[in-house]
């Protein structure tokens, strides 16, 4: 089978994606969740004009000149209106919070007034409107203020309580199912035996995908038998799985079961194989409903095709807006040779010049099972296929890696 264009590859991913389920859950249950629905206020911010300061409340007309005294009649708190009406050379005491009331069209601040008994005299001229908060200044009943497709930030939460909603409708959590594979992995803690390496690629994948909002079941490790890797398989259909992740295996050695393991459980391949550096030998395709892709062994190549096609797969099931990682500009910031026909993604540090320029400094070594050099990386710098021989400074294209 030919390499797999990196974005043809990505759209056959997504291709045909539905986003799952929605449910109503409790507002304080809805951060990082994704609407379902356009949320649109219930109520008027703030329902009457209120004060923004301390001071009273007056027609500016009376309190137009320095020196003008007025009778105060009432005060005003927040929750407490005033139930008369302010007329000629009348105020009434107002904190911050409180219903202007009728009749008065500005707020003069404690600050520039003088209080006598039942007097105030104004130290500065009122100005109509100021110091008040109008009617609907901050939203009006109906408004669509969050929608659907939004993850939502504790911003977006303290908006929708403020629009009084109380529970909201978003996506249910796309399912990610984990079975890493290989006689040669051992779990973290264990002494390795002859020829065995401590498991990593899981934790990384798991982090991932609850990154981005989804639940996720750890399947442990098969062994290198086609009985356990089905078994492995079996078990994430029967967890009601959307995604199947797989690690290791994927390749064409004689060891490499997932592939026929997969297929015979009714695999529809979809590809096999990408014109990438690292990761040439990821998988995709479908068991029933369940999407599934193959990452390889080797833990750069599997966290890079993670990020560039699990997350955003996460992303579209979850019904995000927008799914796609953002590219960003960068110059590099050491020479790097010319590429072949696999489009190569390096990972490198980020620096930041003072003229605010970014600057991609690939690491120094580039192999796939490099994990200390994954590690200290901030970026995926992109080298198209057969981009040619470019000198430190020359403008590239950079995906940030998740902090």
């Amino acid at each position: 089978m030919a390499l797999m264009p990196v974005s043809d590859a990505l759209a056959a991913v997504l291709a045909g994606v539905v986003p799952v389920a929605e449910e109503m859950v409790a507002l304080d249950a809805a951060w990082h969740r994704v609407l379902a629905r356009d949320v649109a206020a219930r109520r008027t911010q703030p329902p009457q004009a209120m004060s923004a300061m301390d001071g009273y409340a007056v027609r500016a007309t009376d309190a137009a000149k320095v020196g003008a005294e007025l009778t105060v009649i009432g005060e005003v708190a927040a929750g407490r209106p005033f139930a008369g009406t302010v007329g000629a050379s009348q105020a009434v005491r107002i904190f911050t919070g409180g219903v202007v009331p009728d009749g008065a069209d500005a707020v003069v601040i404690q600050e520039d007034t003088v209080a006598d008994g039942k007097c105030v005299t104004i130290k500065e001229a009122a100005i109509v409107g100021r110091h008040i908060r109008p009617a609907g200044v901050d939203f009006r009943e109906g408004d669509v203020l969050l929608r659907q497709g939004a993850r939502l930030t504790e911003r977006d939460l303290s908006l929708a309580a403020g629009m009084n909603h109380p529970e909201l409708a978003v996506r249910r959590r796309p399912r990610v199912a984990i079975l890493a594979t290989g006689d040669e992995l051992v779990m973290p803690g264990s002494t390795p035996g002859a020829g065995q390496i401590v498991f990593s690629n899981g934790y990384a994948l798991h982090a991932l995908a609850r990154a981005e909002g989804a639940e996720t079941f750890d399947l442990g490790i098969a062994a290198d038998t086609v009985a356990a890797t089905t078994a492995g398989i079996r078990r994430a259909r029967e967890s009601g799985a959307d995604i199947l992740i797989t690690t290791g295996g994927a390749s064409v050695g004689d060891h490499d079961l997932v592939r026929p393991a997969l297929q015979a459980e009714g695999f529809e391949m979809a590809f096999w194989k990408i014109a990438m550096r690292p990761g040439k030998p990821m998988m995709h395709g479908h068991l029933g409903a369940m999407r599934v892709i193959g990452l390889p062994g080797n833990p750069v190549s599997s966290y890079v095709c993670g990020f560039l096609f699990m997350v955003p797969l996460i992303r579209a099931l979850a019904g995000r807006s927008r799914v796609h990682h953002r590219r960003e500009r960068a110059v590099l910031g050491r020479d790097v040779g010319p590429n072949d026909v696999r489009e190569d993604y390096l990972r490198a540090r980020l620096e930041e010049r003072e003229d605010g320029t970014l600057v991609a400094v690939p690491v120094n070594h580039q192999d796939s099972s490099l994990l200390a050099n994954l590690a200290m990386a901030q970026a995926l710098l992109v080298r198209a296929p057969f981009a040619p021989k470019a000198e430190a400074g020359t403008p590239c294209e950079v995906l940030r890696l998740p902090l």
